[in-house]
């Protein structure tokens, strides 16, 4: 199958440091090249692939000290990406919503895999917009908010499995990875290295937009001796950050759409402890690769009895459920399931030109919130 995978601009594919649906895309492009697929990524120009890259712009805009404007990049990135449709049997974009005012009004066969949160008004007026756009979740707790999308299909995140070595001694510490935001709730990391008096570690970065939570929350709670924040860090640093760790503290306060950090623990042999929050106890096996808690009583009784999760197991169940093989087995099938749908409509019609894409299910609209 000839596919077109579509990436955001803001990291490069895969990311120097962090960006999870970049990585996802990085891991999923190579993973359907290696199944067979002809593939061609639209990305930042410093991207990395075994795909065909286009690229847009010479490097990915987050790490560059130039001045660009986002908005513009991205419609130039949708552009390049439609005036080459005719060379593809699916177009799978990456880039939220931005594109379906173009997509809607081609023939071209399209998907969208929402990587974010979907709780947000003006994306529940936007899509209604576009009732028919075929889009993929990431996890089944994801469409909670907006259930009557044209949803194609549930595709859980994967990782090739020779990415992160897993380290099956037990770790000294906690580990918190990912991104400071009041709804990461980093402070409940620290709450619990505190009660339990054991040391954390937090590889996280900070975004503009979070400084002054940082500033003003986070920064003075790490005057603790039992807390070391290393910063951000690379790929080729995460086996040795997460398999030195006793348990990844994933104490979240907002409905997480999936949390890399998660798979990325269990690669490493490691277990998580997370509050069940929107997908959490759709990727954790309570009691098998981690716990999943309600309250900050029942995650301090969880790191005590940390040492019975099997960190082998673990790791099993990452190869097993979250591997990138996995993951391009899932959207493949995705993809045959629109073109199917899609060839059939253009032989009643006669040509690809026409409506959007045919509707898998009917969607149920409701009422307008």
């Amino acid at each position: 199958m000839k596919i077109a995978q579509v990436a955001p601009l803001w990291e490069r594919v895969p990311p120097r440091l962090y960006g999870g649906t970049e990585r996802v895309v990085a891991y999923l492009t190579d993973a359907l090249v290696e199944a067979g697929h002809d593939v061609t990524l639209f990305a930042s120009g410093d991207s990395l692939t075994k795909a065909r890259l286009v690229g847009v712009g010479d490097c990915a805009l987050r790490l560059d000290p130039r001045p660009r404007d986002p908005l513009l990049s991205h419609l130039m990135l949708i552009e390049t990406v439609l005036r080459r449709a005719d060379d593809f049997d699916l177009i799978h974009f990456h880039i939220d919503h931005i594109h379906l005012p173009v997509t809607a009004r081609t023939g071209a066969v399209h998907v969208t895999t929402l990587h974010g949160r979907l709780d947000v008004p003006e994306l529940d007026r936007m899509c209604r917009l576009f009732p028919r756009a075929p889009v993929i979740s990431i996890s089944h707790a994801q469409r909670r908010p907006l259930p009557w999308l044209n949803w194609v299909a549930t595709v859980y995140h994967g990782l090739p499995p020779d990415l992160l070595r897993p380290q099956l001694a037990p770790g000294k510490y906690l580990a918190f990875l990912g991104r400071i935001s009041p709804e990461k709730r980093p402070d409940r990391a620290i709450e619990l290295a505190k009660r339990l008096g054991i040391p954390l570690r937090i590889a996280a970065k900070v975004d503009k937009a979070d400084q002054t939570y940082f500033e003003a929350k986070i920064k003075p709670l790490l005057d603790c001796p039992l807390v070391e924040y290393v910063g951000e860090i690379g790929e080729e640093e995460k086996s040795e950050f997460l398999g030195n760790a006793c348990a990844l503290a994933f104490l979240i306060d907002w409905p997480e759409p999936f949390g890399l950090a998660m798979i990325e623990a269990m690669a490493c042999g490691t277990p998580t402890i997370a509050f069940a929050c929107g997908s959490v106890p759709e990727v954790i096996e309570h009691g098998r690769s981690g716990f999943v808690v309600h309250s900050m009583e029942e995650a301090v009784e969880a790191a005590k009895n940390i040492g019975a999760i099997d960190r082998a197991a673990c790791r099993r169940i990452f190869e097993q459920r979250f591997s990138a093989s996995t993951m391009a087995e899932g959207y493949a099938a995705a993809y045959e399931k629109l073109t199917g749908a899609q060839g059939a409509s253009r032989k009643k019609t006669g040509s690809r030109a026409g409506p959007p894409p045919v509707l898998l299910e009917e969607p149920h609209l409701g009422p307008s919130r």
